[in-house]
């Protein structure tokens, strides 16, 4: 997305969004988001379209490394020994986001997406600028024939704050939109 503009991938961003509430309301599936470097564009996203609420539960904004421990339940010794930027950490987000909505009529059909990083401008310490993970947690049953999932994606993204963090909701959204089709 290197000359790709904010408004640009915004357009990219709500046929994803669109695409996936469509999808994810016909199979009955929920979506919840934990957030850190995307602050709630992730939420963003998927609220911008209409009839969103069918779907999407919410996002549990976390940006505050003690707060992934706190709210989330991520796992307070690898947040000490890796940090918040690590793919173990994006997945306990995604599953923790997932068990936080759920509720006994959702029947644990919630998918729990995640995004952590370094959206810059400079480093984080020994993690660069545009370093980001991003975790996705589909319940059984989500794609025919397969159990409950949960993986973490690295992306190394480039431009300025605000691009990393709109990448970053973009590439969710890809990614997940392919997990469902």
């Amino acid at each position: 997305m290197g000359d790709t503009t904010c408004v640009e991938i915004q357009q990219v961003c709500d046929i994803a969004a669109a695409r996936i509430l469509h999808i994810c309301e016909a199979r009955g599936i929920k979506i919840a988001c934990a957030e850190s470097l995307t602050g709630g564009l992730l939420a963003d996203a998927f609220v911008r379209i209409p009839g969103a609420s069918h779907v999407f539960l919410g996002s549990a904004v976390t940006y505050d490394i003690k707060a992934k421990a706190s709210v989330l339940g991520v796992d307070r010794d690898l947040l000490e020994r890796e940090g918040a930027v690590h793919p173990q950490v994006a997945c306990q987000m995604a599953q923790a986001t997932a068990a936080l909505y759920d509720q006994a009529e959702y029947g644990g059909r919630i998918i729990g997406l995640s995004t952590t990083g370094v959206a810059g401008p400079g480093p984080d310490g020994d993690k660069p600028a545009g370093l980001v993970y991003i975790g996705l947690r589909l319940p059984a049953g989500c794609k025919l024939g397969r159990g409950e999932s949960v993986e973490a994606v690295e992306l190394r993204l480039t431009g300025t704050r605000e691009a990393v963090r709109m990448q970053t909701v973009c590439k969710v959204l890809q990614h997940l939109e392919q997990l469902l089709q």
